[in-house]
C-alpha cells in the first residue's frame, strides 16, 4: 500500500475508519499505479463496534459532506460484490418515497450501509414496524432514523383531506399529525406553508412514538441502549437535514 493512501486512512476520523472493509487492494509491484481506494461499505466488525450515537454522528457528518460537495468516492461495483456475501447495515431509515429525498445520497452512504423503509408520508404501520424490528433485532442495525422532508405531497394531501382510491386509506395514517397541530395561525390547508411544515414535523414525532408504542421489542431495545430512535427533517431546497 502506498504512503499516500496510508496517510489518508490515518487522517480519517475513528468512526470513518470502522467503515473501511478489511483487505483493500495493494499497489501492484512495479506497476507504478496507485492501489484502489479502500471500500467504505459496512462490515460486521464495524457494525459490532459502532455505538448508536456514533452511527448518528456519522449520518450527520455524511450530510455535511453532501452539502459541501465532498462526498466520498466509492467503488460501487466493489461494494456490490462485497455485500453479496452478507449485509451488516448500521441503521434503518424510514423516509418518504419522494424522488428528491434519496437517503443514501443525502447522508453520503453506500451499498450495504443502511436499510431503507420508504412509504409516502413516512408513517408507521404494522408492516413498517415489522421491517424495523427485523433490521434491528435480526440484522443488527443500531440506529432508527425517521426522516420527513419539506414540501411533502403526502402531508399536503392529508392537510387538504384528499380522497382518491387507496390513497384515502394511506393518508389516514397522517391525519393524527394534522389534528395534533393546533398552534399555527391561518388556513389549515396546504396553502399555509407554516401549517404544512408543522404537520410534517409532528408526523415524524408521532412515527417515533407509535413505533415503540406498537413494538415492545423496539421499546425494550431502546430502553437498553441497544438502538437509538431519532427523528429528522430534510429540506429539499437546501439539502440540509435538521435532527430533532
Amino acid at each position: 500500500m502506498n504512503n499516500t493512501l496510508i496517510s489518508a486512512i490515518v487522517m480519517m476520523s475513528s468512526i470513518s475508519v470502522l467503515f473501511l472493509a478489511v483487505g483493500c487492494s495493494e499497489q501492484q509491484s512495479g506497476s507504478g499505479k496507485e492501489s484502489e481506494p479502500p471500500s467504505l461499505t459496512m462490515t460486521k466488525e464495524a457494525q459490532e463496534q459502532l455505538t448508536p450515537q456514533e452511527i448518528l454522528q456519522y449520518a450527520k457528518e455524511g450530510n455535511q459532506r453532501f452539502l459541501s460537495g465532498k462526498s466520498y468516492e466509492r467503488d460501487l461495483l466493489g461494494d456490490q460484490k462485497l455485500t453479496a456475501k452478507g449485509q451488516y447495515p448500521a441503521a434503518i431509515i424510514l423516509s418518504c418515497i419522494d424522488s428528491r429525498a434519496p437517503a443514501e445520497i443525502i447522508f453520503d452512504l453506500g451499498i450495504g450501509d443502511v436499510f431503507n423503509a420508504r412509504v409516502a408520508g413516512n408513517f408507521v404501520n404494522t408492516d413498517i414496524v415489522a421491517s424495523i424490528e427485523f433490521a434491528c433485532k435480526v440484522a443488527g442495525a443500531k440506529l432508527v432514523l425517521v426522516m420527513g422532508h419539506s414540501h411533502c405531497g403526502a402531508v399536503k394531501s392529508a392537510c387538504d383531506g384528499v380522497e382518491l382510491g387507496n390513497i384515502t386509506a394511506m393518508l389516514a395514517n397522517i391525519k393524527p399529525a394534522v389534528e395534533a397541530v393546533q398552534d399555527i395561525e391561518g388556513e389549515r390547508t396546504s396553502k399555509n406553508p407554516q401549517f404544512v411544515a408543522a404537520v410534517a414535523r409532528q408526523n415524524v414525532l408521532l412515527a417515533k412514538k407509535n413505533m415503540t408504542g406498537v413494538s415492545p421489542l423496539l421499546k425494550e431495545m431502546a430502553a437498553n441502549g441497544e438502538i437509538l430512535i431519532v427523528g429528522c427533517m430534510y429540506d429539499i431546497e437546501s439539502g440540509k437535514v435538521e435532527f430533532y
